[in-house]
């Protein structure tokens, strides 16, 4: 049974870490220039932000982590707990706008499906259907919810949040399959310690998805290897989940490898040698693999060619490209993650050889991987941070207090909310993707049933206006007409991780003849690339018998793509 030190000891202990807990804020506000993110660098989030009330909230932040660690409530049904909290987080931030341009790319694929069928989308997804280097499964995913529900984006929402609560459960369970419920469930809740990780969840994106199934390949290829059974079959899907939803996720399931090459250590250790149970391990492996191969061969066979040009992509353009977008160790782990869980993490490595624990090797690969391939961009290494928290949480086992280990998780929880909820979704609110979440509402209260948007060349733009339109689709019921005409690329752009967006082509609804012909009288939406913006002579022409109804032109002033969005009506 567990010691409780002294109380005088404890008192001094819960002191020190709120002291620390408050001062962590406090000077990364101060060194703030230091974070590089391209998203929510603290320079940028807090330059509009009430620091008193920032902090006057951190420290009721801090003191209901105090009173809540006196409790196990919360402990006593861990699985239902992670998904109620997660979820009910992620929920907080849908009012947050579309911030990733690559949204239009999963909008456009997912769109294909809902408007004409799981065939089309199977045989043209990389033809007629545009697929840049992403990969099918969540686009498709994405499409059969529109498809079902409706082209809602709540809907999305609703099953990205899903899938982030389902990562907190399943982190719990990997840590209590691995070692024991409280390593499980801390873990869990210190994917809350990662104000980063909470502006991605409300994004039609695919990294919350993709983290998932990785975490997922982790925990049913752990039960594959110790169970077999039905376990193989659940963990030949994961590992098809994981391989189709992004190319990262590739080398991140060489995670599966270090579990095998585990499981058998473990096997033909001295305490447990069994030829029979070696033989069984092995065959649990191939059977995994075996059955995620027929698939996964299958589809790579029938887009063999698609896929390859991707992978040529991604090779010679991609990621050279990318390198002029790279963002620090320091900004991922100290800015964007809750120092403690970094800190945590850290003395996990110390633990785990002073223990002798081989299993510990399996949580420290991916995290170790990134660095060895230095992989320097919060939203690519999004995927591993389920990993990040099991290494926080077993670092944090060295903590023999429970009730003090359960307050320095709560207190790095309830400060990253703070962080995320007090100044990164305010910030999120005001760039300048937010005026077409405003502009998709106000088409959405006119009578035209069509619209019919413009987007006019500009010099000043980084980014092909035209694929701003998917993006206003998606927050408008209206029927969209658009004729996209071909615009030669910038020169700056022909080397810009945003290229994709000069790879533009027209989807064929939004130039349907049936659509054309409802457009009589309709209202225009322009997208221009600033406030100010002169528009061509031919758009005057069109417009000159309108009037200027609405304009949303919010913006933080930080990034280089800023559209604005004018609307007129006859």
């Amino acid at each position: 049974m567990e010691t409780p030190p002294p109380l005088s000891q404890r008192n001094d202990c819960y002191i020190l870490v709120s002291l620390i807990a408050f001062l962590i804020p406090l000077t990364l506000y101060v060194f703030r220039h230091l974070d590089d993110n391209k998203l929510t660098a603290w320079n940028w989030v807090f330059a509009g932000a009430d620091v008193s009330v920032f902090y006057f909230t951190l420290v009721l932040g801090l003191a209901a982590a105090f009173f809540l660690s006196k409790t196990s409530l919360i402990e006593r049904y861990p699985a239902a707990s992670l998904m109620t909290l997660t979820f009910a987080v992620c929920s907080l931030f849908w009012k947050a706008p579309e911030v990733i341009i690559d949204t239009s790319r999963y909008f456009t694929q997912a769109k294909h499906l809902s408007e004409y069928g799981i065939a089309y989308f199977a045989r043209e997804w990389g033809a007629e259907i545009n697929a840049w280097t992403d990969l099918p499964l969540l686009p498709f995913l994405y499409g059969l919810i529109f498809k079902v529900f409706g082209e809602n984006r709540i809907y999305i929402q609703c099953f990205t949040a899903f899938l982030f609560s389902m990562t907190a459960v399943v982190t719990y369970l990997t840590g209590k399959t691995l070692w024991d419920e409280n390593v499980g469930f801390n873990a869990g809740l210190l994917l809350l310690g990662i104000p980063y990780l909470l502006s991605q969840t409300p994004l039609m994106l695919v990294d919350t998805a993709t983290m998932f199934f990785l975490i997922f390949s982790v925990f049913t290829f752990i039960k594959a290897m110790e169970k077999g059974g039905i376990w193989i079959l659940v963990s030949a899907f994961s590992v098809f989940a994981a391989i189709f939803s992004k190319y990262s996720s590739w080398m991140m399931l060489s995670v599966l490898g270090i579990i095998f090459i585990v499981h058998i250590l473990q096997n033909i250790s001295y305490k447990s040698r069994n030829s029979k149970r070696l033989t069984l391990s092995i065959e649990r492996a191939l059977s995994v693999f075996l059955v995620a191969a027929i698939p996964v061969t299958l589809i790579v066979f029938d887009k063999f060619e698609v896929i390859a040009d991707q992978i040529n992509l991604l090779v010679t353009f991609q990621k050279p490209a990318l390198k002029g977008w790279s963002e620090s160790f320091l900004s991922t782990f100290f800015f964007q993650t809750h120092p403690f869980i970094t800190a945590a993490a850290l003395f996990a490595l110390y633990a785990a050889v002073r223990k002798r624990d081989l299993r510990s090797v399996i949580i420290f690969w991916l995290p170790f991987l990134m660095m060895l391939l230095w992989v320097r961009r919060s939203r690519y290494i999004m995927p591993v941070f389920p990993m990040l928290s099991l290494m926080a949480s077993y670092g944090l086992q060295t903590v023999r207090d429970s009730r003090l280990r359960r307050y320095l998780v709560l207190a790095a929880v309830s400060t990253s909310l703070v962080i995320a909820l007090v100044v990164y979704l305010p910030f999120l609110k005001k760039m300048s993707p937010v005026n077409f979440m405003h502009a998709g509402r106000y088409l959405n209260s006119l009578d035209a049933p069509v619209v019919e948007v413009l987007t006019p060349p500009s010099k000043s733009f980084s980014i092909n206006p035209a694929v701003s339109v998917p993006v206003l689709d998606l927050f408008t019921a209206k029927k969209i007409h658009f004729r996209y005409t071909e615009i030669e690329p910038p020169e700056r752009t022909k080397k810009s991780p945003l290229r994709f967006t000069w790879t533009y082509t027209n989807p064929k609804y939004y130039e349907n003849e049936s659509v054309g012909a409802l457009s009589e009288n309709r209202p225009f939406v322009i997208i221009t690339s600033g406030h100010g913006e002169t528009l061509p002579e031919a758009i005057h022409e069109k417009i000159a018998d309108y009037r200027k109804t609405a304009e949303f032109n919010a913006s933080t002033g930080v990034f280089r793509f800023s559209p604005d969005v004018i609307i007129y009506e006859p």
